[in-house]
């Protein structure tokens, strides 16, 4: 018992200090008297190729995507279908006659290894970064500035996350219903307002 104990609380000490504790989900919204003129035809989902991969299945991976909720794969591709699939939802109230383009440039994409994911507690963050910028779909016009989105989520973790995944809420839906959220609220302000910020161990 007391080895486990020490083993858990090395674990604790080391995402403690590895990765910070404080995350947000936090972001400008788009004006609404902008937003609801608009009617998202295009989505462009960019995850630079230089964005780093890890596979290692340890508690805290150093890599920009870090991703194990797809069979092994095209990293970069998986996670560019997650936010298109969270776009086609999250924008689908939109109903403007201003056809428009949302493109999106992801920067980090960390969500948790089974490793990480087997833990109990306090622990454990999906930690999501990206700027999206609106443009007109006829002229290429930039319709709005570039914003910055900082998407953290406190995941699931432990029995919690086992009990979610015999219901088929996968770390996979997790990730995609709270992008979903955001960027509904994000554009123009509809929906549940996901911003918020927490403490907890993890990256």
């Amino acid at each position: 018992m007391m080895i486990k104990i020490a083993a858990a609380l090395g674990v604790a000490l080391m995402l403690a200090g590895c990765g910070g504790s404080n995350f947000e989900t936090n972001y400008t919204q788009v004006e609404r008297s902008a937003a609801q003129n608009w009617r998202v035809a295009n989505v462009e989902v960019i995850v630079p190729d230089t964005l780093s991969v890890s596979e290692v299945n340890s508690y805290m991976p150093n890599a920009d995507i870090v991703w194990h909720g797809d069979p092994a794969g095209d990293r970069h591709a998986q996670v560019a279908a997650i936010f298109r699939k969270a776009i086609a939802e999250g924008t689908s109230g939109l109903r403007g006659k201003q056809p428009v383009t949302l493109r999106v440039v992801v920067s980090q994409f960390h969500a948790l290894t089974p490793k990480a994911r087997g833990l109990g507690g306090n622990v454990g963050v999906h930690d999501i970064r990206f700027d999206a910028q609106i443009f007109d779909s006829r002229t290429g016009q930039a319709l709005s500035e570039k914003f910055p989105i900082k998407a953290d989520i406190a995941a699931l973790v432990g029995q919690d996350a086992a009990d979610a995944d015999a219901r088929g809420f996968t770390q996979k839906v997790e990730i995609t219903e709270h992008l979903v959220t955001v960027f509904r609220n994000w554009l123009g302000g509809y929906g549940a307002d996901p911003r918020n910020s927490f403490s907890r161990l993890g990256r």
